[in-house]
């Protein structure tokens, strides 16, 4: 572990709107990130702000009867309570509207106008006459110039990337009142990048502050061209900073809106008597700043220029992540499928969305989709039936007896666990958060099946086998806060109901490198439930009063999945259609294999004895000898027939049929499930 100090950043949500679950991918990706650091011994400040200026809020208060200052004021309560129902805990969240950003907006004006990098020059600009105000470039929608994409906005293309002026719109519409703008002539200031352009080469393309899909986006869209001039001014009227040099003149939101990290920090810095130079004048800080895709060009080129020119650090890093999509499709207010914060929380538990989107995010730029019937498949999956399952199986039999005194041998498992940190470890620092997931719940499959083959709910009921309840239990529970320990950053909730019940907070990485031992188990409390797909619907429905024309998005399990070309080709008729009453009368269950054996006397057989949970196994025989061994077949989850009649053969009563394809020999397949599934469950 490393002594780092560090300054990290989400990007300042707009205080025209709510927060709706894709704004929380960036702030449950940047969470995650900050909490990991501060377990691991680094010194982090998570800072954020409302973005609060601009022509929308303007407009907005002016139709709602009320000042400027009462409507953010009210969005900025709104937003903190949306943040702090999913968990995300910034260290300070301040406000673009704030005595220290126009002290720091004119320091650094100062200095650009110094190092000669302000032009001024008559602008022609889309004017609003309904609205009665100049258009800012997201308040102008249109036909894109370059690709003739529909429906995009005045500053750049969603479907080709490219960035234009929003006079060069075809069919231009304000988005205010939906009339046709008309041009008008103002005086602009405009910051010349191009006179940077030589440093903004260097520093994105050095390969070490960016993603490298990202600095090669830089150099083919921009750097290979003259860098134009950025517009960072707008006439009256317009709610912001009026510029000191230049009456009548704001800053533009965007420039005022990044200078408001430097704010947030520096108010952080007055309530915790530091220096504001120690975070962003200093060589020892990393910078970490996290925005989505679309902001690209403002923090890649625009914010390093401007930084650069009034002297203070860099960012080390902008890590940039893709879009949300839901059930495959763009979010939509339209589609009904852009659900806001505070209506996910009437419905579900934050816990689930957030180790759903760790689930999904990587260190790259891919959008990430949320498909409601995967969501609630993962969640009662991985969470409930693997990681909590540990926890509601042995601590109510833990409880009267305690932890064991020492720690009983277990086959290597939590020093396994504990070896794999480092490896968890590096997932989280390098935000590939998906691959920690997957090296979590591997860790959670080798402890289920170390459950379910201690069976500590036979053991309860032997008033000989005690000692050994006590041993399997505080295995397990140990187990259990390893993986706590692990899911820390993305569940803290249940790492604090981990330290509950184990009577030791957990605090720091190293947690998980070292078991528990002779001390008291609590009471066992709820932890997580699974999802009840009602609760979705709901959730929905809810959605839909707020967007009437939105579109149902079904919740059902998908248990098909579509061949790729390659796939063999359909090697067997068809039986007969059936009906669903046939169908059903095939109860076919998960099954965990909890002992492979040979059977020496046949050529084709193995012997397996498989759990359907608890206390329920069975013995089965499957030709599957020339296929698989049995270490591969030891502890793997199978689908079985459970309810065929038993067969008496003259290896012993085989007590139902592994499901499996395949000509025979070695050429047989078992059917495989999803791991995080319990033995139990039915396949329906």
């Amino acid at each position: 572990m490393t002594d780092r100090k560090l300054l990290v950043t989400a990007a300042l949500p707009y205080a025209n709107g709510h927060i709706h679950l894709g704004h929380l991918v960036e702030y449950i990706q940047t969470d995650i990130w900050v909490r990991f650091q501060k377990m691991r011994g680094n010194q982090c400040l998570f800072v954020c702000a409302d973005d609060t200026h601009g022509t929308a809020i303007m407009i907005r208060a002016r139709q709602e009867g009320r000042p400027e200052s009462e409507l953010i004021a009210d969005m900025q309560a709104a937003h903190q309570r949306d943040f702090a129902g999913f968990g995300v805990a910034f260290d300070h969240y301040g406000s673009t509207n704030s005595s220290e950003n126009f002290d720091l907006c004119k320091e650094i004006w100062q200095s650009l106008r110094a190092a000669d990098l302000i032009a001024e020059r008559d602008v022609e600009q889309l004017f609003d006459p309904v609205a009665g105000t100049f258009l800012a470039d997201r308040f102008v929608k249109g036909t894109c110039p370059i690709c003739k994409a529909d429906d995009q906005y005045g500053d750049n293309c969603s479907k080709c990337s490219a960035t234009y002026a929003p006079t060069d719109l075809i069919d231009p519409v304000s988005t205010l009142s939906g009339a046709t703008p008309v041009t008008k002539s103002a005086s602009h200031l405009f910051v010349q990048l191009e006179k940077q352009h030589a440093f903004l080469e260097e520093w994105t393309q050095s390969g070490k502050h960016l993603q490298s899909e990202v600095a090669n986006y830089l150099k083919g869209h921009f750097l290979g061209n003259p860098l134009r001039d950025w517009d960072v001014s707008r006439p009256a009227p317009y709610f912001g900073f009026e510029i000191p040099d230049s009456p009548n003149n704001f800053w533009y939101v965007w420039f005022d809106a990044p200078i408001g990290y430097i704010a947030s920090t520096w108010q952080w810095c007055k309530q915790n008597h530091e220096s504001l130079a120690d975070w962003w004048r200093s060589d020892n800080t990393e910078i970490h700043h996290f925005i989505g895709k679309d902001i690209t060009y403002f923090h890649t080129l625009f914010w390093p220029g401007v930084l650069k020119a009034a002297g203070y650090s860099l960012p080390q890093f902008v890590h940039i992540h893709g879009f949300l999509t839901v059930n495959g499709e763009k979010m939509s207010k339209r589609g009904g499928t852009q659900f806001q914060a505070s209506t996910y929380l009437k419905h579900l538990d934050p816990a689930y969305l957030r180790y759903y989107y760790a689930s999904k995010l990587g260190p790259r730029l891919d959008d990430i989709d949320m498909n409601l019937s995967e969501f609630i498949n993962k969640i009662d999956s991985d969470l409930v039936g693997k990681v909590i399952n540990l926890a509601s199986r042995t601590a109510r039999f833990a409880e009267p007896l305690g932890l064991s005194v020492e720690y009983p041998h277990d086959g290597g498992l939590f020093d396994a666990g504990a070896a794999v940190g480092e490896r968890i470890a590096q997932a989280y620092e390098q935000l590939d958060y998906s691959r920690a997931m997957r090296l979590i719940m591997e860790l959670a499959d080798q402890a289920n099946a170390f459950v379910e083959n201690s069976a500590p709910w036979t053991l309860k009921k032997d008033p000989n086998q005690q000692i050994r309840l006590q041993e399997v239990c505080t295995i397990v529970l140990n187990l259990f806060r390893q993986l706590c320990v692990y899911l820390a950053p993305v569940l803290p909730r249940l790492a604090q109901q981990c330290g509950q019940l184990l009577q030791l907070e957990i605090c720091h990485w190293n947690d998980s490198q070292t078991p528990l031992v002779g001390t008291a188990v609590s009471k066992f409390e709820h932890l997580l439930q699974r999802i009840a797909p009602e609760k979705v619907q709901a959730m929905i429905e809810d959605s839909k009063e707020i967007q009437p024309t939105t579109t149902e998005i079904a919740v059902t399990p998908q248990i098909g999945t579509t061949a790729d070309s390659g796939d063999a080709l359909l090697q067997e008729p068809l039986v007969p259609t059936c009906t669903i009453d046939d169908f059903t009368k095939v109860d076919m269950r998960v099954a965990r294999i909890i002992k492979a054996e040979e059977v020496p006397e046949a050529k084709k057989l193995v012997k397996l004895t498989v759990s359907l949970g608890g206390e329920n196994t069975r013995t089965l025989f499957a030709g599957i000898k020339a296929a698989y061994t049995l270490d591969q077949l030891q502890g793997r989850l199978v689908v079985i027939v459970a309810n065929l009649q038993p067969r008496q053969m003259k290896f012993g009563l085989s007590e139902g049929m592994v499901t499996a394809v395949g000509p025979g020999g070695t050429e047989v397949f078992l059917l495989g499930i999803d791991s995080g599934a319990v033995p139990g469950q039915r396949v329906h």
